[in-house]
């Protein structure tokens, strides 16, 4: 079944069921090629293409026409931008196929969506202004130093960034932070420039969380968002994080909505965490998605007062039934900037040489355009606050699942019971309990990593290995090669959702083959750990032990600041 036919959502456990045969998507590549489209990359739901828009509308007996939308860009801002899509398309960004070359090999042409970061404008280092510092203000915000003490830092946990690049700025070769080569999405350049210095920026965020997690930059060109994202997929890492989208506040899904939403249902069902940010007054998408980790702002006070942060959204999702973004909250600075946050960049990027520059604050920048520092914030922020907090989690217990690590991050939250989120997305007030505004509340990391452990004492249900199928990877042009007859493909029945996939979905294949992670059994200190299957029963913790422990936890938790 099309992935464009179906009404409902598209979440990991029906996803397997849009994969498409080997042989096809080879075929579809040749043909592809053929008619002068450039192939970036190929994974089992989408073939990634390129090309001028006469291309285009010359393979797809079609017009692509340009409109000028309404939308929220980065910063907040009130705009408008260009969307592409074709007269008479059954969905917005579609083009069909029915009638060309290509109507038995392609469902349908998702034209990209324009995707903007979600970060506030900068602000100049060491002000007198209230704002925070990485690490340390960072990591105290969210309660991760105690963590850090029990020997949780992240260490040996991989954690993907799809953003504007990672620019070796010393503030992270001083620290001895792991910082891997930048992956370039199709369609970048320049691995070794931050162009934005936005990708740079919010890494931070993550390294004051979990010091010791690796990074691994992947860089991404916006007309290319799902290609950039499925790059990230075949570094087959534990956490991915995302600090853009785009305003979505109208159903259906366009069609690079929905094939970015195949993307990360898939990612979700071979047990990889995604965090994305909900938006700064922004519907946020995909930060709406259910099967993502959905990240909001809440604001601390020089006295340690929380309130929900009014640059960052909170809403009812309109493509979802009953998903409300966030789930919880990072730390994230106020109107008019949230200018809260100092964090290192590319000097005279375009975040450190913008029209704020040399201004007054809040409003603007108080110190030179070139100085490789900015204040900023918005839920661009809050993501990786909440990945790396997410990378402590499977630290101390590898074998959760992304549903486990995220309901333990919400159950540990920190109720945040004043303020209003973003106006322009819902304006919700914060209150007693999960709100709209806030979601839980604020992460605490340690409480997180507190409960994850006892989840480990008891019986984990272990992830289950599968087997790797075709890796995500660039096409790597000319291609040249002998071509095996064509068989006809027989027709398939079309599964109707909702559907349970018969088989187990198959994974990215790594660049270098990851093990299995194995049950977790918990171990005296000092002591190797014992294998799950040969580990004694006798006195081991019952579920309901440790759902009992968990409560314990989590009742005796105040804010760690107060």
């Amino acid at each position: 079944m099309s992935m464009f036919d179906i009404e409902g959502p598209i979440g990991a456990d029906i996803v397997s069921n849009f994969m498409s045969d080997t042989d096809l998507i080879t075929r579809t590549t040749y043909a592809l090629q053929d008619a002068g489209f450039q192939v970036l990359q190929v994974s089992a739901y989408t073939i990634n293409i390129a090309a001028p828009i006469a291309t285009y509308e010359r393979a797809f007996k079609t017009k692509v026409v340009p409109h000028e939308l309404p939308t929220i860009k980065s910063q907040g801002l009130s705009d408008t931008a260009t969307f592409f899509s074709v007269p008479d398309a059954p969905r917005f960004g579609l083009i069909p196929t029915t009638g060309t070359a290509f109507e038995n090999l392609i469902e349908g042409v998702a034209i990209e969506t324009p995707r903007y970061f979600f970060a506030a404008l900068p602000i100049p280092p060491k002000k007198a202004y209230w704002h925070l510092e990485v690490p340390h203000d960072v990591s105290l915000g969210c309660n991760a130093d105690k963590a850090h003490r029990g020997g949780i830092t992240g260490r040996g946990i991989k954690v993907a960034m799809v953003d504007s690049g990672h620019f070796a700025h010393p503030f992270f070769a001083a620290r001895g932070y792991r910082v891997q080569p930048v992956t370039l999405g199709p369609g970048a350049v320049d691995p070794a420039v931050d162009d934005s210095g936005h990708g740079t920026a919010e890494s931070a965020n993550i390294f004051a969380v979990a010091p010791d997690a690796e990074l691994w930059p992947v860089k991404i060109n916006f007309a290319n968002s799902t290609g950039a994202f499925n790059a990230a997929v075949g570094l087959s890492p534990h956490i991915i994080t995302c600090s853009w989208g785009s305003d979505v506040r109208v159903g259906p899904l366009s069609a690079a909505d929905q094939t970015l939403a195949v993307a990360i249902a898939d990612a979700v069902a071979r047990g990889i965490v995604v965090v994305f940010s909900a938006g700064n007054g922004h519907f946020g998408f995909p930060g709406q998605h259910p099967d993502v980790i959905s990240a909001g702002g809440v604001f601390r006070d020089p006295n340690g007062n929380l309130r929900a942060s009014d640059y960052a959204s909170g809403f009812a999702s309109p493509i979802y039934p009953g998903r409300n973004a966030p789930d919880l909250c990072g730390l994230v600075g106020m109107k008019p900037r949230a200018a809260y946050i100092m964090l290192p960049l590319q000097p005279s990027s375009d975040i450190d040489t913008s029209l704020a520059a040399g201004g007054a604050h809040p409003n603007s920048d108080e110190t030179a355009a070139n100085d490789g520092w900015a204040a900023i914030s918005g839920t661009s922020a809050a993501a990786p606050q909440l990945a790396g907090t997410a990378a402590l989690i499977k630290q101390a217990c590898p074998a959760l699942d992304p549903a486990a690590v995220r309901d333990i991050m919400i159950r540990t939250a920190i109720d945040v019971t004043t303020g209003n989120c973003n106006t322009s997305s819902s304006g919700a007030a914060a209150g007693p309990g999960t709100d709209l505004a806030t979601g839980a509340g604020l992460v605490d990391s340690n409480a997180a990593v507190l409960v994850a452990k006892v989840r480990c004492l008891g019986p984990v249900r272990p992830i289950r290995p599968v087997t790797p199928v075709e890796p995500i990877e660039p096409i790597r042009p000319p291609v040249t090669p002998v071509r095996p007859p064509v068989t006809p493909v027989v027709p398939v029945t079309p599964v109707r959702p909702p559907v349970t996939p018969v088989t187990p979905v198959r994974p990215v294949t790594p660049v270098r083959p990851v093990q299995p992670i194995e049950p977790i059994v918990a171990t005296p200190a000092g002591e190797a750990p014992v294998d799950a299957t040969t580990a004694p029963t006798e006195g081991a913790l019952s579920q309901e032990d440790v759902q009992a422990l968990e409560e314990m936890v989590i009742r005796k938790k105040i804010d760690p600041l107060k």
